[in-house]
């Protein structure tokens, strides 16, 4: 019983630091606006929606501060059209990440819990395996990316909407025009990125602390 108590909270708290790093990537991604900035010019967008650069970034810095705010409040395009199927989407969007901005809370609540308790008993090990989880859970995606993104970023759109508002006429939301797939592919690449870099220091302090309690 005494195993078996161990191993569940050995795969709690190894759960949610993997969900904790996943989703600080995900902020952070959002949050790192020049990876958009550098796109606007090297994608061509200027050329491919026949804005401005300072309209375009407009434009998109408010989608993210939408997005980013956990308080509701009215979505509404600073100078672009939009219909109420775009609206909706963005609002759908919004609510995930709500959800992920709750789910980063509660994870933090339950690693601090975790590593007090662990770190009082010297146990480290759920630092490999939050490392190994979240290797595991990279390795997927970027298979998938290899084969044919396109696919891979429709059937990411199938799991996580109810509906298909996420196919933008560019004749009634122009907004898609200036959010090409390839600048989707860098912000997803640059989330697996910071996932393998979180794992990569999960492991080197595993192997640290774990070196100390050994020569202890």
């Amino acid at each position: 019983m005494i195993f078996s108590r161990y191993r569940f909270f050995q795969l709690v708290l190894s759960l949610s630091l993997a969900f904790f790093i996943i989703c600080l990537a995900v902020e952070l991604t959002l949050l790192f606006t020049p990876l958009y900035y550098f796109d606007v010019r090297s994608l061509d967008i200027m050329k491919q929606s026949g804005l401005g650069y300072t309209r375009i970034v407009d434009n998109y810095n408010y989608m993210i501060q939408y997005l980013l705010n956990p308080m509701p409040q009215p979505f509404h395009l600073p100078s672009l059209a939009y219909s109420v199927h775009g609206r909706i989407h963005f609002e759908d969007v919004k609510r995930i990440f709500t959800f992920i901005d709750i789910l980063l809370i509660a994870t933090v609540l339950i690693n601090i819990a975790g590593f007090w308790i662990k770190i009082k008993h010297r146990d480290f090990y759920f630092l490999k395996t939050a490392a190994i989880a979240l290797a595991l859970f990279t390795v997927i995606p970027l298979i998938a990316f290899a084969l044919d993104f396109n696919d891979s970023f429709i059937i990411f759109h199938k799991i996580f909407f109810r509906n298909n508002y996420w196919i933008f006429n560019a004749a009634t939301d122009p907004v898609i025009t200036i959010l090409p797939e390839t600048f989707f592919l860098h912000a997803a690449l640059l989330v697996l990125g910071i996932i393998i870099l979180g794992a990569a220091v999960l492991v080197i302090c595993y192997r640290i602390w774990s070196r100390k309690v050994a020569v202890k």
